[in-house]
């Protein structure tokens, strides 16, 4: 999936903060469910209108922004 498809900014929703595409969810509650130990699919539950592909695109776009292109052997680390 490209960035597109995960998440758009749009000031006229939420004031601008990034939500999953075609939804209202801030990308933020994801981040927010996975501190608080709650489950992937616990969330999804919540918020039937975000997509799995979507969540799990998200997080890796999250990782690669973290840890930048890694080499595949600096994941063994």
């Amino acid at each position: 999936m490209t960035t597109e498809q995960v998440i758009t900014q749009d000031p006229e929703i939420h004031g601008g903060l990034p939500v999953f595409t075609g939804t209202r969810v801030p990308v933020k509650s994801l981040i927010d469910h996975l501190k608080a130990g709650d489950s992937l699919d616990y969330f999804l539950e919540g918020f039937p209108s975000v997509s799995r592909q979507q969540a799990i695109a998200f997080l890796e776009i999250a990782f690669t922004t973290a840890i930048g292109n890694p080499q595949p052997h600096d994941l063994d680390r």
